[in-house]
């Protein structure tokens, strides 16, 4: 099973652009989760008969939002907006809005585990969002992540905007106090992979030098000035299963590019 994950700024810019279809026939996903749709189902103009659709799009028109294609055939046994499953969980609001209603969080049940998709808000250049993040964002969704893998193990993939390590951005020494690598964020990544979940593209790619996010000033993607802020956290349970890990670099249309995993069928 290949399962793709792709920030793309905006569905409806990208469709037009013609390098979503593009991608979607060439690499065939069985999964693919997105972030940042920026648009609800029916503003999308995709449509094919081989994915069915699930949307959590934010209140906010042209904000945020995620989304989960998958193939016709793979059965979806429950679907969960934000923290439908566990009501109990709530992220803080702050000056900037509320969290809970911007579509960042969407969850798939599966027979053998949970396919998450997560668009974590960005701190902002000013460091406004830290706060959120440090404090709510990340550790409830890290609660929930592990009340999920108390049922089954768990994929979950996305848009996290932070770096983890030093190998994960291009220049870690200018950035040691910036949005995305601050040292608040690095530890919610940290904390998410202390609670049973393994970084897929640095167990199979312990010291590949490769991004997923290139800003769009400077001449950024041509230079590879880039930073590493999407990923796929498996359950350990999964590691027998996990067969690549993958980042296309040449995937254009967003200022993300797309990331894989392909696990194995399960015995």
């Amino acid at each position: 099973m290949r399962l793709f994950s792709w920030n793309v700024n905006g569905i409806r810019a990208v469709l037009k652009k013609g390098d979503f279809e593009k991608f979607l026939a060439y690499e065939n996903p069985d999964i693919l989760c997105l972030q940042e749709t920026k648009a609800k189902e029916e503003q999308s103009e995709f449509d094919s008969p081989e994915y069915k659709e699930y949307w959590n799009s934010a209140e906010r028109k042209g904000y945020a939002g995620t989304a989960i294609f998958l193939k016709n055939e793979i059965k979806v046994l429950n679907v969960f907006k934000n923290f439908e499953k566990f009501e109990d969980l709530k992220i803080e609001e702050d000056s900037f809005g509320n969290p809970n209603i911007e579509g960042r969080i969407l969850t798939l049940e599966l027979k053998g585990f949970f396919v998450v998709t997560v668009y974590v808000p960005n701190s902002k250049r000013g460091l406004e969002r830290l706060k959120l993040r440090e404090t709510s964002f990340d550790p409830t969704f890290n609660e929930y992540l592990k009340r999920l893998q108390e049922e089954k193990p768990v994929v979950v993939c996305g848009d996290f905007n932070a770096a983890h390590e030093e190998i994960d951005l291009a220049r870690p020494k200018d950035n040691i106090k910036n949005a995305g690598f601050t040292a608040e964020e690095r530890q919610g990544i940290t904390n998410y992979l202390s609670s049973g979940l393994i970084d897929t593209f640095r167990e199979l790619h312990p010291t590949e030098e490769r991004y997923t996010w290139w800003s769009n000033f400077g001449n950024a993607r041509a230079n590879n000035v880039g930073w590493r802020i999407d990923y796929f956290f498996i359950s350990k349970d999964l590691k027998p299963r996990l067969k690549s890990a993958e980042i296309y670099e040449s995937v254009f249309g967003s200022d993300h590019c797309p990331i894989s995993i392909e696990l194995s069928e399960e015995k």
